[in-house]
């Protein structure tokens, strides 16, 4: 068994496609819209598999800027190097976004920094 995607409402659904592909390099699929539901989504694919739901309903609350409730914690993103982690956090710092927690080796043996997306959700970037 294996998680099939993940899924996070978004409060602009355009700006957090674009900056998933931006960043992370996923790929959209085609708009999806109910119209009588006001729903809108993406699914967002990465070249490696992992599949991720943006998801937008007009009525949405803001999150917790604490990131302390039940629910979607963060994802992660690999890298691959601390070099990249480094970049990536830096390009991200430059464009305007919060960087939550720089770059460092954690406790449980992980070289990560966390940055928030558009929605304040944090986006964990691994090496």
């Amino acid at each position: 068994m294996q998680i099939e995607h993940i899924a996070i409402w978004v409060s602009d659904l355009e700006v957090a496609r674009d900056f998933y592909i931006k960043y992370f390099q996923m790929q959209p699929n085609n708009k999806y819209e109910n119209r009588q539901k006001q729903f809108t989504s993406y699914f967002m694919k990465h070249a490696k598999g992992a599949r991720l739901e943006l998801m937008h309903h007009p009525d949405l609350g803001m999150s917790d800027a604490e990131n302390k409730r039940v629910g979607f914690a963060h994802i992660a993103f690999s890298t691959g190097s601390k070099e990249l982690v480094d970049s990536l956090t830096n390009q991200l710092r430059n464009d305007g976004y919060i960087i939550q927690g720089e770059p460092r080796m954690t406790g449980d043996g992980y070289y990560e920094s966390i940055v928030l997306d558009p929605d304040g959700n944090w986006i964990e970037i691994t090496e």
